[in-house]
């Protein structure tokens, strides 16, 4: 079976038309063209293949799909992840899930937490963390792009960074059993 990349248009032509020494010529002439064409269509694919676009490509897509919290100075990896998501992100701005994605792109790893569930003012929400390698730039960069995900209402309350560490712990105790004696003066 003939592929798209190495068909020629005398495999598809009909016999009619084969016999014909000017059609036969002219589409042997045309055939490099096609096939030229045929093997940089690939290169038309572009978000199937973002983790193997250059930088450049991935700034341009981020500006043609209207990411809203992109900074030239983020690294390539979350720079990938944001485009990725833009399209799903705009579909469902305004939900709990966009703004987990987006602590998810922009942490590595965290959830939102409702005003319901920790107790807090009607329609505020925190976003809880472990990444111990988040920083100031990274919630400020996180507040600035969480605006543009949430919906009007919610408050972001704050951006917890929980950090745990492993360390020996020892515990020590001591049990006395014994008999208890009262002794009273008698007089």
């Amino acid at each position: 079976m003939t592929d798209i990349y190495n068909i020629s248009l005398l495999d598809i032509l009909p016999e009619s038309l084969i016999k014909d020494p000017d059609v036969k010529a002219l589409a042997q002439a045309i055939d490099p063209e096609l096939q030229a064409i045929s093997s940089v269509i690939v290169e038309c694919i572009l978000l199937t293949r973002i983790d193997e676009l250059p930088e450049e490509v991935v700034d341009v897509l981020a500006l043609q799909f209207h990411v809203d919290f992109y900074e030239p100075d983020l690294p390539l990896k979350q720079k990938r992840e944001l485009v990725k998501n833009s399209i799903s992100w705009h579909k469902r701005k305004g939900t709990p899930s966009a703004v987990e994605e987006l602590v998810t792109a922009i942490f590595g790893d965290g959830e939102v937490q409702e005003w319901f569930e920790y107790g807090g003012q009607p329609y505020h929400f925190k976003v809880l963390t472990n990444n111990s390698a988040a920083t100031t730039t990274d919630v400020q960069r996180f507040e600035r792009a969480v605006e543009s995900v949430k919906n009007a209402r919610s408050i972001l309350e704050a951006v917890e960074i929980t950090v745990t560490d492993e360390m020996e712990l020892y515990l020590g105790g001591v049990v006395h059993v014994g008999e208890y004696y009262e002794v009273r003066q008698v007089t």
